[in-house]
């Protein structure tokens, strides 16, 4: 879940686009961590972090000042080395009859060695996860 405070805003009130992967960023952050894996944590166990390497957004509908989002993170592909990950922000605000969706992306993420940042595997508890 998100809230769009000021800082979120551009000049005409709306949410900057740039934000959604902000938005985005925090949900994925969020699913590893429903998942039982810190990235600081995976970090300092395994050597290993995780990097985007390509994103693809379309806009749908504004967020603005006050909404709460929420965002939601569905993995599509997964390999040795990599995911490709379908994310959406949703509005939820009282006014609307439904929850309305604003963006959606897909996001590909790569695992690599935070110290040469050279491709390398997920480690074993992030495919024991993934699994789950």
């Amino acid at each position: 879940t998100v809230r769009v405070y000021w800082e979120d805003t551009d000049a005409g009130g709306v949410v900057f686009y740039a934000n959604y992967l902000k938005f985005f960023e925090r949900g994925r952050t969020e699913w590893l961590r429903a998942l039982g894996l810190g990235q600081q944590a995976l970090r300092e166990a395994t050597g290993a972090i995780f990097i985007v390497s390509e994103t693809a957004l379309r806009y749908l509908a504004p967020a603005r000042l006050d909404d709460l989002l929420s965002v939601t993170v569905q993995p599509v592909e997964t390999g040795r080395a990599s995911m490709t990950l379908q994310q959406q922000a949703w509005r939820h605000n009282a006014g609307d009859a439904a929850p309305v969706l604003l963006c959606e992306g897909r996001i590909r993420i790569g695992c690599v060695d935070a110290q040469s940042f050279r491709p390398r595997r997920f480690p074993e508890p992030v495919t024991q996860a993934l699994q789950r």
